[in-house]
C-alpha cells in the first residue's frame, strides 16, 4: 500500500480548548468528566491537560465546524452552560508553534507568552484595527487564527483587556500560555504516534 494511502486512513488527533471553564469558580467541569463525556462522543483516547478544558483526542469526523457545534451541544446538556469550543488539529498546532513571532528573541519567558486561539480568521481590516492599538509594554502579534500576546511585567494587570482586543477582532477566542501550548502538541504528537 503506498505512504499516501496509509496516511489518509490514520485518525487526526484534535486539541480541543473551552473557553472560560474553571475560572474564578465558575462554569466548573472536572476533567474526568469531560473525558467522559468525549468518550460519549465517541472521540477516542480522550486525554486532558490541566484544569482549563484541555483535551485531545482522535477522531474520524473531518469537519470540525460540526465537531464544534456536537462538542457544545454535549457540554451545554451535560452541564448546563455552553462554553465556546476552539479546535485546532495536531498539524494547525505544530504550525501554530512554527509562527511564533518571539521564537528568535532572547529573554521570552514561556510563561508570559500567550497565546489566544481565535474562533475564526478576523481578516485583514479587523487585525489592521487590533493591532493600531496601544498595547505598551506588551507586545500583540495577530497571525491567522492565533493571537500572540507578550507580557513582560506578567498577565495580572495588562494595559490593554483581551475583551477590547476580541470585539475589535470581532471574534471570540481562548488563551493558553505558551507553556501549555507546547505540551498539548506532545500529547497530540503522543497520540498520533499511537
Amino acid at each position: 500500500m503506498p505512504a499516501r494511502a496509509i496516511l489518509t486512513l490514520t485518525m487526526p488527533v484534535i486539541i480541543c480548548m473551552l473557553r472560560g471553564v474553571n475560572v474564578g469558580g465558575h462554569n466548573k467541569i472536572k476533567m474526568d468528566a469531560l473525558k467522559v463525556l468525549c468518550s460519549s462522543l465517541k472521540l477516542k483516547d480522550p486525554q486532558t491537560y490541566v484544569q482549563s478544558g484541555n483535551v485531545i483526542f482522535k477522531t474520524e469526523e473531518k469537519d470540525l465546524a460540526k465537531l464544534t457545534k456536537r462538542i457544545q451541544d454535549a457540554l451545554e446538556r451535560k452541564f448546563g452552560f455552553r462554553p465556546d469550543v476552539m479546535l485546532r488539529t495536531a498539524s494547525e498546532l505544530r504550525n501554530v508553534i512554527a509562527r511564533n513571532p518571539f521564537a528568535k528573541r532572547n529573554g521570552i519567558e514561556p510563561g508570559r507568552l500567550l497565546v489566544t486561539f481565535l474562533a475564526a480568521d478576523p481578516g485583514k481590516e479587523a487585525r489592521e484595527k487590533a493591532l493600531a492599538l496601544k498595547t505598551d509594554p506588551e507586545e500583540l502579534h495577530i497571525i491567522g487564527r492565533e493571537a500572540y500576546t507578550y507580557f513582560p511585567n506578567g498577565m495580572a494587570r495588562p494595559k490593554i483587556p483581551w475583551t477590547t482586543i476580541e470585539r475589535t477582532l470581532k471574534s471570540s477566542g481562548t488563551g493558553r500560555n505558551w507553556n501549555s501550548v507546547t505540551k498539548m502538541l506532545e500529547i497530540a504528537e503522543k497520540l498520533e504516534a499511537d
